[in-house]
């Protein structure tokens, strides 16, 4: 970047910050979202509701379809985007 483009755009810097930032903050919350670990601590939680009577058989059915449907959609974009 010349000396010129680089005075011309400073005063959109702050913008480019903030842009760069709610990037970074997206791709951490959709590695958190689609993370096979944390589906599988979800899937664990799902049962010990069900086991200790907290949630219904049918409630418990719905959340983890919820959870397969997240993994599988996460997989289908990785592997191929489509």
């Amino acid at each position: 970047m010349g000396l010129f483009t680089g005075l011309v755009t400073l005063p959109l810097a702050p913008v480019r910050g903030v842009v760069w930032l709610a990037e970074v903050l997206q791709e951490q919350a959709e590695g958190r979202l689609y993370d096979p670990g944390r589906i599988a601590a979800e899937m664990q939680d799902i049962a010990d509701a069900v086991a200790s009577g907290e949630m219904s058989e049918e409630e418990a059915a719905e959340r983890e379809e919820e959870l397969v449907e997240r993994l599988t959609a996460h997989r289908r974009q990785a592997g191929g985007g489509g």
